[in-house]
């Protein structure tokens, strides 16, 4: 089959397509990935044919106040939707749309009478079992967490609204409100797989047909990459370090959080190594730390004594799957979600809020993770739970099935 993926927002929201898109690929089936262009060689590197996406930047992933949030992601998406359907060509046979793009999607899946199927990254759907995802909010009870999931899913109706509706123009479509879209996507049951592991979030029992949770989907690594011979030669040097980065959060806060993460690397007599990411994380902190750019999570995580991460969905899986105990800074969005998750499997302490961060509590928290015992084996344990799923091979038993109906 002629497969596009479809992805937008950060590197996490984008890279763990890669990996499927290159599973896919393996199997057979001819594989374009969708991408706004900064992703243009983490698509090519994997083998994929890149379609570029029309939206100019990305919203940014560190926005806190709701409002700005929610009006940054209207403009992307609005932005986004403009040549969305420039990147479907006539021999498309089928459309794998993620939790960003799938609001979108299934206007081109009209339009083009294209199957689809959704391929999400964070669970959307209301359940009782957990509150909102993306509003980062504390459990309200089982009534309280299905109202408010309704509630986020209006709300994400909203923000493409304007998009869905321009898009619809261009397409010839009649006019169709978003939330009219999403409700009869429900009706119809349209499928959702999503690529996260079920030691974090089993399928909740209250969740319509149509909708399961497979297992990760790992980012591309090319099997003949190493780690670069400074990092290795650091490693080799002395005691495993701990990993500490943000992702794509705290843009412009490189030096500020350099230097309190080596405060609270000395004051708990470890070592350290910095991922610069969007922060341009960066400290001298002699021989004990190094700071290095984009290295495979796959590659280092297993070799490093714990992690302090922002807690985006992709970091908080490769942490787990590495064995790893963290120590979680929640920024924004789901990241709350997923440090809660990693607290409750017992493989993270309690999650420190970004905007409270000190030296002295991100000392006592990696003191914790690092030289106690029931923190690793935790990780471990979901580690051996993780080794067990294959999200690829999942949807492309699903991409089968599609076939096989065509």
């Amino acid at each position: 089959m002629k497969i596009l993926i479809a992805a937008a927002g950060s590197r996490g929201d984008v890279d763990p397509y890669t990996g499927l898109g290159a599973a896919l690929r393996a199997a057979g089936h001819d594989v374009a990935l969708a991408a706004t262009a900064p992703f243009a060689p983490l698509v090519r590197a994997a083998g994929l044919e890149f379609r570029a996406l029309p939206a100019d930047t990305r919203p940014r992933g560190d926005v806190t106040d709701r409002r700005e949030l929610m009006r940054t992601a209207a403009a992307f998406l609005t932005e986004l939707g403009q040549g969305f359907a420039g990147a479907v060509d006539a021999g498309t046979d089928l459309l794998l749309l993620s939790t960003t793009t799938a609001p979108l999607g299934w206007h081109l899946a009209e339009a083009t009478g294209t199957p689809g199927l959704g391929v999400y990254l964070q669970p959307t759907a209301p359940t009782g079992d957990f509150p909102p995802v993306v509003t980062g909010a504390r459990s309200l009870g089982r009534l309280g967490n299905r109202a408010a999931g309704r509630f986020a899913l209006r709300m994400a109706d909203r923000i493409s609204e304007q998009g869905a509706a321009r898009l619809r123009d261009r397409l010839g479509l009649a006019p169709l409100t978003a939330s009219a879209m999403r409700r009869q996507r429900e009706r119809e049951h349209w499928p959702v797989l999503h690529g996260c592991s079920t030691a974090l979030v089993p399928a909740p029992a209250d969740w319509r047909p149509g909708l399961d949770v497979v297992g990760n989907w790992w980012p591309y690594v090319d099997p003949a990459q190493r780690l670069p011979a400074d990092l290795e030669d650091f490693l080799d040097a002395g005691p495993r370090p701990v990993l500490i980065g943000f992702g794509s959060m705290a843009s412009g806060e490189g030096e500020r959080l350099g230097e309190l993460a080596v405060r609270a690397l000395r004051r708990a007599g470890l070592r350290g190594v910095l991922q610069s990411g969007s922060a341009g994380l960066t400290a001298d902190g002699g021989p004990d730390v190094l700071t290095v750019g984009d290295v495979p999570h796959a590659l280092l995580l297993p070799r490093v004594a714990a992690v302090v991460h922002h807690a985006g969905a992709g970091t908080s899986a490769a942490a787990l799957r590495a064995g790893v105990p963290a120590v979680t800074v929640p920024v924004t969005a789901d990241q709350p979600f997923w440090a809660r998750r990693l607290a409750a499997l017992g493989a993270a302490a309690a999650p420190l809020p970004f905007a409270s961060l000190t030296a002295e509590g991100l000392a006592e928290a990696l003191d914790r993770v690092v030289k106690e015992e029931p923190y690793a084996r935790a990780a471990r344990a979901a580690a051996r739970h993780m080794a067990t799923e294959d999200g690829a091979a999942r949807v492309l038993e699903a991409v089968e099935r599609i076939a096989r109906a065509r």
